[in-house]
């Protein structure tokens, strides 16, 4: 694969096992060019950080439906952090009620995307705002 191509990690964090649109997400950035990751439904923080260390991603998605975005979401950006990752941008998707964003923003997410969302505007924030990983 060229270089260049943006590695995209999408996951479930918590018990939220509603993953069609995570799965939607997942194709939709493969169809783009995007190098893409799927971690299933389930997943700790913990388990997050560390597939994303591994995998070398450039750019964590996480999708939570549950409500429990407000301590899985920072909870990822921090086990990132602990492990060398800050320099992966994270953001987020599902049901994020518009008071929890600046929560979230000033927790460590980049972008926050809500149901309705234009999947080829998601696209094009990827392309304009995450950068590869030295």
């Amino acid at each position: 694969m060229p270089e260049n191509i943006i590695r995209v990690m999408i996951a479930k964090p918590g018990l939220d096992g509603h993953d069609r649109g995570a799965r939607v997400l997942a194709r939709c950035f493969r169809d783009a060019g995007f190098e893409v990751i799927y971690t299933g439904c389930h997943q700790t923080p913990e388990q997050i950080a560390a597939a994303a260390i591994q995998e070398d991603v450039d750019v964590v998605g996480l999708s939570c439906l549950s409500g429990a975005h407000r301590y899985l979401f920072p909870a990822v950006v921090d086990q990132l952090r602990q492990r060398g990752g800050d320099d992966i941008t994270v953001v987020g998707g599902g049901i994020i009620p518009d008071q929890d964003f600046q929560f979230l923003y000033d927790a460590g997410l980049k972008a926050l995307f809500t149901p309705g969302e234009k999947l080829d505007d998601i696209v094009d924030w990827f392309r304009k705002n995450v950068k590869k990983r030295d």
